[in-house]
């Protein structure tokens, strides 16, 4: 393919509420993520993890980092690199977003998750942030988060889908229910297809013409295929579909960024889940099957 990836690594769990995540980058190493997509062609480098404080409150602590992720994704995009940004939980997704929209208009989204991910401190009945991340992105929730990386929304909702949904807290669904975001939920999936979902996906969110940002939430899966997230769901998609979405994304050579969030080792089996996400990732990549 002749790409050059950028792996960044975000060590940080102080977004959830379960500890483990935290390990998710260095567990994607250990499965053979870099070996993976450089045997494509895939000219890799690894910028190593970035230094998480740990230190009171959890909110100033997220922030900053995230300012520092965005620098770092924006960095790699003026490379002409693809980030790769493993984690760790799914606050990071602040700054990813933060960094991939930073002088480009009409940046779309693609939202991978089980959970909405759209509370915010007025609504989240948990106080987690990795809960509030997609919400932060329309530049919904506390004004450290929305402002991180720059003022303001970061992506538009007209140009935001999320696929996989199916738990979602009660004033966070009427919430979904008002928003111009495209939402598909499980039921959707297995009444269109993932082919279908993914291919409406990438119309809606490449509709501003500014390329698209992919975030994709391991619990998004099935609990059989992934045990090694921190708030497992059961019902998600299983290892076929998730392979046939990450395959469209590379046909259509569709996201400039990436994230891939919530590997927990602590909740998995054997690092099933690691090597579950590094084969996902080939495949967004490009690796055919024949």
């Amino acid at each position: 393919m002749g790409k050059r990836i950028v792996l960044i690594g975000v060590p940080a769990d102080l977004g959830a509420n379960c500890r483990g995540v935290s390990l998710g980058p260095q567990a994607a190493r250990f499965a053979g993520l870099i070996p993976a997509l450089a045997e494509l062609g895939l000219d890799m480098a690894d910028w190593g993890n970035l230094a998480v404080a740990e230190k009171d409150p959890p909110l100033a602590v997220i922030a900053a980092l995230n300012e520092t992720l965005a620098d770092t994704v924006h960095r790699a995009l003026a490379d002409e690199a693809v980030p790769l940004v493993v984690g760790g939980d799914h606050s990071l997704s602040i700054g990813s977003i933060a960094g991939a929209v930073r002088g480009r208009t009409g940046t779309g989204l693609i939202w991978f998750d089980a959970h909405g991910d759209y509370n915010s401190p007025e609504t989240t009945p948990s106080g987690n942030i990795h809960g509030m991340a997609l919400a932060v992105a329309h530049g919904i929730g506390a004004e450290a988060l929305v402002n991180c990386g720059g003022p303001g929304p970061k992506v538009r909702e007209e140009n935001t889908v999320l696929i996989g949904v199916r738990d979602l807290d009660a004033m966070e669904k009427e919430r979904l229910r008002r928003t111009r975001m495209t939402v598909f939920t499980m039921k959707d999936i297995d009444q269109a297809g993932i082919r279908e979902v993914v291919l409406r996906a990438l119309q809606v969110a490449g509709r501003g013409g500014g390329g698209i940002h992919v975030s994709f939430d391991l619990d998004v899966l099935d609990p059989g295929e992934a045990p090694g997230v921190s708030t497992p769901v059961a019902g998600g998609l299983n290892f076929r579909e998730a392979h046939l979405a990450m395959e469209i994304l590379a046909d259509h050579d569709a996201f400039r960024s990436i994230d891939v969030v919530e590997l927990n080792p602590l909740m998995d089996v054997r690092n099933q889940t690691a090597r579950v996400m590094v084969d996902l990732l080939a495949s967004a990549f490009g690796k055919r099957i024949i």
